[in-house]
Order: structure tokens, then C-alpha cells, then sequence
């Protein structure tokens, strides 16, 4: 890592401001980006970024991950993987790897200091089976009388783990409702269905632990099958479910991958968070409009109680399924930073990457059009040291660009802090901010062009301060995030983006 001796900067109580060292590229576009310091957009909580670990994951206890973990700031880790939630039954570790119990699943979360959150079994599961799990996570003690596991390392006298998220059931509208098949459900399918065992769920785990939050599964506003109907759904899903057990939840679901196999499409990809997609095989609205549209459900159907109701993205990457090259690329780590900040500034609460390991993919989409050199796809931020048929990953726990694209964001979000106003005058460059609690202001512009750099001029409004701050670089050609020093003074910076490059300023 490239990194230079770091000058704190004098920074006044109105903000801070920043001037780079370096000289322009002559051959750069000019352009514009203005941070408005005193206008919030939303704050930020303890655990706004996060990941998904899976009991499949034969990678998930390896020594070197907690620490992977933590410097790519992640917060909040999901368990137990997806659609494999509605066939693991936690007490007995049924469908995991023997070493991936819940408990040990724990000791990866602690010593990555991240929090937890629980993906209970909706699909053949019971409301008492879930209520037993938030039992014997956190109400552990010497007079422990409830359900112990059947796994070597359980304990009797249950634990005092405190995980606050537990969600009820994954994406379960896959269960043949509108016609796909992919999610296990022994439940009569429909969101009617769904909304009344949701309620069940619900009584009988927060009857153990009053304290913790449940959350409602909900389809992505735009994205299929949203606004389908169906003979067990003459409602689309979100409305029924909201209108009948919006009492029972505390915070909604939605997953996003805003392109289908075959029609990946770099612009596309990296447009997508601020402008929506369309393509012969996938369509998405923008996130500010998906998270709108949400929000206008919830005060719609959840009356006095929808001011307490979190939204969550438990997942989110670039395709929906069949992985191609786009997964693994410097793209994708654009993509992700953009798209995460993105959900952030509209008031989500936490944005969780799928996932932390997969396993490559060959044959699929890797096409010349993309950008990148590897030949298979794969979901994961760091490599599983899997092979498919034509190709080798890294050896195991080696990052893939997605992982530089997260782990950039640990130097612009900060725990409460304020997520500001920012504006770009070109549209291949996003710009976002973040004011610390400290009155600190982190600025992470994306440059989504990848054969023009851009010579940003950035006024942070309402600011002022002098010294030295930070700036760090990820692009092509880089194998880590880079760090260097830009100097501070009077009310704007100038700093040149290289194309396909993340760079996050940071004045403290």
C-alpha cells in the first residue's frame, strides 16, 4: 500500500475543506461537485454495511476472515445464507457443514466485532422452533430451562449474544406463488399465507425476548415479480402483507440485483443505482425511486407504526443468478460503493452484500463487451479457492475487487454519522458525503467512465479549515486501496479521478 504521513487538519465547527497537491491531468474533463454540509439526508446507525455467511460455506471459520471482515467494515453479518434459511433447522445444524453451527457462526460475528442478524426458517420451520433459537441466543443463563443444541459445543445454559435482527423467512414469494420455484416452503403459498404465520412468528419469538426486531419479507418495488397477482395473491405482495401484519414487523426486506444472466451490461450496471435499468431480460427502478415507493407502502398500511419501521437490503450484488465475469471485476467494486451509499443517503438501515464466500461460475456471461480478465463469475468479496471448468480462483480468502469497492466505504461512512447532499455536474461521476460526528466531512466520488479521467472541482458548502487530510484510491491496475495526502485550504479541493476509479477524501 502506497501511503504518506498524514498532517491533521485545523478544521472550524462549520466543516472542513480541502485543496489537493496534485496537478490535474491536462487531458481531463473538468467538472463539478458541490457537498451541501448542512443539509442531512439521513443518519447513519452502528451497523449500516454487511455481509451474508452461508452453513455451506466450508471458508466461514478460516483464521484470516474476522479481520478480513472488520477492515472491510462490516457490520452486520446474515445467517444462515439465503434460501438455504428455510431448510436449516438451528438446533440440530441440520443442512450445514458439521463445523458451521450457530454458535460457531458466533465466534466468527464477535471477533470480527460486527453484530449478527438471523434468517429464521419460515419455509419448514415453526414458529416455536424460531422462538426456541432467540431463547438460546440471548437469554442464556445459570437458570436457563429452554432448548439445547444437539451440535458438539452447544451450550446448556444457552448465550447472551443480544442479536437484535431476526427476519422471517428469505425471499419466501419464490415458493410457486407467481409461478417461480426456488424457495423451500411446506406453507400454502400466497403473502396471505405468509402475513398470518408472520404475526405467529412474531408473538412467539418477541414473547421471549421483547427487545428484539422482526422483519418482513417484501418484494423489491419494480423488480419481479413485485405487483404480481395470482390465485393466492389477487393483492400483490407487499399491500397484503402490509395491510395485514405491518403490527408484527419492525423493519421490511428488500433484495437487489438490478440485472438478469445474458443482458449484464457495465454502463448499465453502474447506472443503475441513480437511474434504474432496462433490458431485454431484467428491469429495475432507481434506488431512490425503490425506496420511495416503500416508504409511501408503509405509511399507506402501517398507520402511528410506520414511523418506527426500518427498511433492510439483506442482499444485493449485480446479477440475479448464472455469475459471469462482471461479478469479479473492478466494475462490480464500483458498482457496489455507488450502490450502498446510494441506498444509504434514501434511509435504509443496512445494506447487506451477498456474500462474504461462493464459488465461481464458468460458462456463463463473459463476454468481450465486459469489462475484466477473469472467465467466471462469483457472488462471493472473497475468493473461496474453488475451480469450475475452465478456470482456478486465487487461493482462498484472496479479495476480489468487490471487496476494495466495500471496504472503501469504511472511509467514508462512519457510525451516526450525517449522510449530505451531494451533486455531480458530470454523469459518469457520483459523489457522495458523509459528515462525522467529529464535523468531519468524507467525500467518495466514483468515476464510472472508463477511458476519460475527470479533473473535479469539489465546494463543500458551509465549510471552512485548513492542513492536511487524506485521500484514498482504488482503480485499475490497483491490488489494494492506495493512500496519500491532500492539502487543506479555504473552500473547495481539486483532485483528479482516473477512469473506473473509487477516491474518498477525508478532512478531520
Amino acid at each position: 500500500m502506497k501511503k504518506s504521513i498524514s498532517v491533521p487538519a485545523c478544521v472550524s465547527l462549520a466543516g472542513v475543506l480541502v485543496t489537493s497537491t496534485s496537478l490535474a491531468q491536462t487531458t481531463a474533463t473538468p467538472s463539478t461537485v458541490t457537498v451541501n454540509t448542512a443539509s442531512g439526508l439521513a443518519q447513519l446507525g452502528d451497523t449500516p454495511i454487511g455481509a451474508n455467511a452461508a452453513v455451506w460455506d466450508s471458508h466461514l471459520y478460516e483464521a484470516a476472515l474476522p479481520d478480513l471482515l472488520s477492515d472491510a467494515g462490516v457490520r452486520l453479518v446474515r445467517y444462515p445464507g439465503g434460501s438455504t434459511a428455510d431448510v436449516y433447522h438451528w438446533q440440530s445444524n441440520t443442512g450445514a457443514y458439521a463445523a458451521n453451527t450457530f454458535d460457531s457462526y458466533m465466534s466468527v460475528v464477535r471477533a470480527a466485532h460486527a453484530q449478527a442478524m438471523i434468517t429464521a426458517n419460515y419455509g419448514s420451520g415453526t414458529p416455536a422452533e424460531a422462538a426456541g433459537w432467540v431463547q438460546y441466543a440471548n437469554t442464556g443463563g445459570p437458570s436457563y430451562k429452554g432448548p439445547v443444541p444437539t451440535y458438539p459445543g452447544g451450550s446448556a445454559t444457552g448465550q447472551r449474544y443480544h442479536i437484535k435482527y431476526w427476519e422471517i423467512g428469505n425471499e419466501i414469494y419464490g415458493n410457486s406463488t407467481y409461478g417461480g420455484n426456488w424457495e423451500n416452503d411446506v406453507n400454502p403459498p400466497g403473502p396471505a399465507e405468509y402475513a398470518g404465520l408472520l404475526q405467529q412468528y412474531s408473538a412467539a419469538m418477541k414473547a421471549v425476548d421483547p427487545s428484539i426486531k422482526i422483519g418482513a419479507v417484501l418484494t423489491a418495488p419494480g423488480n419481479w415479480p413485485d405487483g404480481q397477482t395470482s390465485a393466492s395473491s389477487p393483492l400483490p405482495w407487499n399491500d397484503t402483507v402490509l395491510s395485514t401484519a405491518c403490527s408484527a414487523a419492525d423493519f421490511v426486506i428488500v433484495h437487489w440485483y438490478p440485472q438478469g444472466p445474458t443482458g449484464e451490461s457495465d454502463p448499465g450496471l453502474l447506472a443503475a443505482p441513480q437511474s434504474g435499468e432496462s433490458t431485454k431480460v431484467s428491469y429495475t427502478p432507481s434506488i431512490p425511486s425503490m425506496v420511495a415507493t416503500v416508504k409511501s407502502l408503509i405509511a399507506q398500511y402501517c398507520g402511528s407504526h410506520a414511523k418506527d419501521i426500518e427498511i433492510l437490503v439483506t442482499e444485493t450484488n449485480s446479477v440475479s443468478y448464472n455469475t459471469g465475469k462482471q461479478t469479479t471485476s473492478l466494475v462490480n467494486g464500483l458498482f457496489l460503493a455507488d450502490s450502498m451509499m446510494t441506498w444509504l443517503e434514501n434511509g435504509v438501515t443496512n445494506v447487506d452484500l451477498w456474500g462474504i464466500h461462493n464459488s465461481p461460475t464458468c460458462g456463463t456471461n463473459d463476454s468481450s463487451s465486459l469489462y475484466g480478465s477473469y472467465d467466471y463469475g462469483d457472488y462471493g468479496f472473497l475468493s473461496s479457492g474453488g475451480m469450475c471448468s475452465t478456470s482456478v480462483e486465487p487461493p482462498a480468502e484472496t479479495p476480489f475487487p468487490s471487496y476494495y469497492g466495500v471496504q472503501m466505504l469504511t472511509h467514508a461512512v462512519e457510525p451516526r454519522g450525517t449522510l449530505l447532499s451531494a451533486t455531480s455536474s458530470a454523469a459518469l461521476v457520483s459523489a457522495h458525503a458523509v459528515k462525522g460526528e467529529a464535523g468531519n466531512v468524507n467525500v467518495l466520488l466514483v468515476n464510472k467512465d472508463p477511458a476519460n479521467s475527470y479533473a473535479v472541482t469539489v465546494s463543500l458548502q458551509g465549510a471552512r479549515g485548513w492542513g492536511v487530510g487524506d485521500v484514498f484510491t482504488y482503480g485499475e491496475n490497483s491490488s489494494s486501496i492506495e493512500q496519500s495526502a491532500t492539502r487543506v485550504s479555504r473552500s473547495s479541493f481539486a483532485i483528479t479521478l482516473a477512469p473506473y476509479s473509487l477516491t474518498t477524501v477525508r478532512v478531520h
